[in-house]
């Protein structure tokens, strides 16, 4: 079986990419503190670039194959919907890596504004932009299982991500620790936000409320999402 190029995702893409940049990354701390998310190098050196660059390094080999993974998970899943004729059809790819990159953006934003000043602070991960893609699937298909590592029984994807918020909401106002809840939160906030804006301005006749309140209801775990053509 020959590889083809064309076979190869945006979602692979990403995640091939992430990984090349993360792994070199830990043996070059240059390269670490040249892409990671600084707000007084933002605010200071206009160093915009760092709202996005910091979503391609990541801590440790745990923290990276964490994110893979449910970027693969999920990613999959929403480019591929994306790309359905009644949603955004051709233009599916298009508003995939929006969704991904605006998330990296859009997810650190509140970090900005925070610590801009504070030389302290730094961060990096793609966890904002993963959890845009994870909240995006949910809208599509809320009453897909969801695995948490403390929860190996899976749940649905609504009763998830209501959780999910409350509990980076409130662990980012507690503080302390090493993993940035802000982003997490905000991230997935944005990708709620996205999916139901884009799909209710631009799908091809995709009435993304009533899929959602349709899929919450079915008495099986996941409803095909129908494109009447």
């Amino acid at each position: 079986m020959k590889f083809k190029f064309s076979e190869v995702t945006i979602t692979i893409a990403i995640v091939i990419i992430t990984c090349l940049v993360s792994f070199t990354g830990f043996t070059q701390p240059k390269v670490i503190d040249d892409l990671i998310f600084y707000p007084p190098a933002v605010s200071e050196r206009r160093q915009y670039y760092r709202f996005i660059s910091h979503g391609f390094i990541h801590a440790d080999v745990l923290h990276l194959v964490f994110n893979m993974i449910a970027l693969y998970s999920f990613g999959t899943i929403v480019e591929k919907v994306f790309t359905f004729s009644c949603i955004f059809d051709k233009n599916g790819k298009l508003f995939y890596l929006l969704l991904y990159f605006t998330a990296l953006i859009i997810a650190s934003l509140p970090d900005y504004f925070k610590f801009k000043d504070a030389y302290h602070f730094r961060s990096l991960g793609a966890s904002g932009a993963v959890s845009a893609v994870i909240f995006s699937s949910i809208i599509f298909t809320p009453q897909s299982g969801i695995s948490l590592f403390m929860l190996p029984i899976p749940i649905p994807g609504f009763i998830f991500g209501i959780l999910y918020l409350g509990f980076s909401f409130y662990l980012d106002r507690r503080g302390g620790g090493k993993i940035n809840h802000s982003a997490h939160f905000w991230g997935a906030a944005y990708g709620v936000i996205f999916t139901l804006v884009c799909c209710q301005l631009f799908s091809h006749g995709f009435d993304v409320y009533d899929n959602f309140m349709q899929q919450i209801h079915s008495l099986q775990r996941i409803l095909p999402i129908l494109c009447n053509d």
